[in-house]
């Protein structure tokens, strides 16, 4: 999917510098565009109804109520709009807080600007975003509360314990790397629209919700898949 406007973008974050910084920074990339900031989870709350951004960019430690804690009331506020957590914690329960939640990403503010900005581009596109630096926490998060385990064989002679096709599996390992869906076509020589249909097949297949989840299937059985 592409957009033919720019993805537009509210940021909420305390820190007045900050915020400043990160609107200023967002604001030279062509692409995307601030739409609206708020200090605190109840004055975004009264802002982005009326804004309805593509994505939310959300710190977490915020006065009043936590910013993990403000991701479904923001969703419900502004339907439609993605929330990605922008923030300095790397404590795996917050992380497992902002999806169950409803999170559609998790970044560290240590990110690099231009990955920020294609991050909030693929979070805009429905695609999920975890700095890489989260997923070993992602998949213990995962473990934790009972993620999906690969099917064992019963005989030695039973089927294999994947139900994907090998280009299924394919297309498991390059989501499993954080790639979109126009890099694993790219990377594949297959059609975008082709990576989507196994995609969802995968997720079919796994019993899985999100891509964020077979991530975490892939991660957990990576040397099987090797």
């Amino acid at each position: 999917m592409s957009f033919a406007q720019p993805v537009t973008v509210f940021v909420v974050d305390d820190h007045t510098l900050l915020r400043r910084g990160l609107v200023a920074l967002l604001s030279q990339d062509p692409g995307l565009r601030v739409v609206g900031e708020a200090a605190d989870a109840g004055e975004a709350l009264r802002l982005v109804p009326g804004l309805r951004p593509d994505v939310i960019l959300l710190d977490n430690h915020l006065p009043g109520v936590l910013g993990v804690d403000a991701i479904a009331g923001l969703r419900e506020a502004s339907l439609g709009s993605r929330v990605i957590m922008l923030t300095v914690s790397e404590d795996g329960q917050d992380l497992a807080a902002a999806l169950r939640n409803g999170a559609q990403g998790y970044l560290l503010k240590t990110i690099d600007g231009d990955l920020l900005a294609e991050a909030i581009r693929r979070a805009a596109r429905g695609e999920p975003v975890v700095s890489p630096e989260m997923m070993g926490k992602l998949v213990a998060a995962f473990q934790t509360q009972g993620a999906p385990e690969p099917p064992l064989e019963e005989e030695p002679d039973a089927a294999p314990a994947s139900p994907l096709s090998p280009r299924e599996e394919d297309v498991l390992r390059e989501i499993a790397r954080g790639a979109s869906n126009k890099e694993i076509a790219r990377a594949l020589d297959i059609a975008e629209t082709t990576v989507k249909i196994h995609v969802q097949h995968i997720l079919r297949k796994l019993g899985l919700s999100s891509r964020v989840q077979a991530a975490v299937y892939a991660s957990d059985r990576q040397r099987p898949l090797e």
